[in-house]
């Protein structure tokens, strides 16, 4: 007999003895089993729902590797839905956009509900010249298609027609509203869609880059509809330049968002090259703009809206910096995780850059409700 055999015997007498001298109840084997049970699921779901570093994550969520720790990976729905009350990577990067949707929204229905406490509040601070509290909102949803509707217009003997140029009359109605409303609607979407990829892109692969394609067009959205109201409302005497400038934009826009829809561009990878094509429908507007400027050279106006687009472009461009080059958090791996990487970041320049956006567009608006075309 081997010494491995007499071992294995030996150890089952001591068992038997043992069982013997204290036999175990059934209940209490059910109790043993109920506690072996409940400590298993509390492993497995403090396992599955509790956040891991940026090497336990799997390839398809490795996107930033300067950001190491408090991911969510393989969550459900649900815990994704409701760790929006959680601290992680992406808690800061859901809420500077909802709260930025949020915004937009409380604007727009002031603009639609003629709040203008409310519409103004974001130009308030910055406006040079004097002007009624009405003046800061779009006059009544009647007008938002089609232009009409009543307002109360400052009086304009006032204001010598000669200092808005020769080409425009006082106008008798406010103008339609649709390429600002195009513009809100615009915003909101990129918004929101920006919050909801942030939440649940932990939950699969397939959600994932499905959210990111959203999350991208949402942003190519943006910059397209940011274009109608100053281009429609600037070259409004001039129709044939509204097909030009804002069909070229939207053609860009489409190629851009025809590009981006392939799942290989989602990559981190492809970060740059994603950049580019979001700047480059930007760059497109220093033509537009460029021509309204020589074009509106004399409207007392100029100075401020073009004070707003260029806060705007600095916003957006200071952003897109902060989103390719990965920095602070390229300095100090793991310092920045929670609070203060450059995808946070980002995201306040964005909503930044379309507040300065829409308080221009109110200037815009109050100029065409005043003036109209010759």
């Amino acid at each position: 007999m081997s010494l491995r055999e007499i071992t294995r015997r030996k150890m089952n007498q001591e068992t038997t003895t043992t069982s013997t001298l204290y036999p175990i109840s059934s209940s209490d084997q059910n109790v043993n089993k109920v506690e072996n049970k409940d400590h298993q699921e509390s492993k497995a779901k403090s396992k599955r729902y509790g956040l891991v570093s940026f090497w336990e994550l799997p390839e398809y969520m490795k996107d930033n590797e300067y950001v190491l720790h408090y991911y969510r990976a393989n969550w459900p729905i649900k815990e994704a839905l409701f760790s929006i009350f959680r601290w992680h990577n992406e808690t800061l990067n859901v809420w500077t956009h909802l709260i930025g949707f949020i915004i937009f929204v409380a604007l727009t229905v002031a603009n639609l509900m003629e709040v203008p406490q409310v519409a103004g509040l974001i130009s308030f601070f910055t406006r040079s010249f004097p002007n009624s509290g009405d003046t800061n909102v779009s006059h009544g949803s009647n007008g938002f298609f089609t232009g009409g509707g009543a307002t109360n217009l400052v009086d304009l003997k006032q204001i010598a027609s000669s200092e808005m140029g020769a080409n425009i009359t006082p106008a008798t109605t406010p103008v339609t509203r649709w390429p600002f409303l195009v513009f809100l609607a615009g915003s909101m979407f990129c918004l929101l869609s920006s919050s909801i990829c942030h939440l649940f892109c932990c939950h699969s692969r397939r959600l994932n880059i499905l959210l990111l394609r959203i999350d991208y067009s949402g942003i190519t959205v943006m910059i397209i509809t940011s274009f109608f109201p100053p281009i429609y409302y600037i070259f409004q005497c001039e129709p044939r330049w509204h097909f030009i400038y804002l069909g070229g934009v939207t053609a860009l826009g489409i190629f851009t968002i025809v590009t981006l829809l392939s799942p290989a561009l989602s990559a981190g990878k492809f970060r740059a090259f994603r950049a580019l094509l979001f700047c480059s429908m930007g760059f497109f507007g220093f033509v537009p703009a460029i021509h309204a400027a020589i074009v509106n050279w004399s409207n007392p106006k100029r100075d401020i809206t073009l004070a707003y687009e260029s806060a705007m472009a600095l916003f957006y461009l200071t952003g897109t910096m902060f989103y390719v080059t990965r920095i602070p958090e390229r300095w100090k791996p793991g310092w920045f995780d929670l609070a203060g990487h450059s995808h946070q970041i980002f995201h306040v320049f964005v909503v930044f850059g379309a507040l300065a956006h829409y308080s221009a567009t109110l200037v815009f608006l109050e100029w065409r409700d005043r003036f109209g075309c010759a």
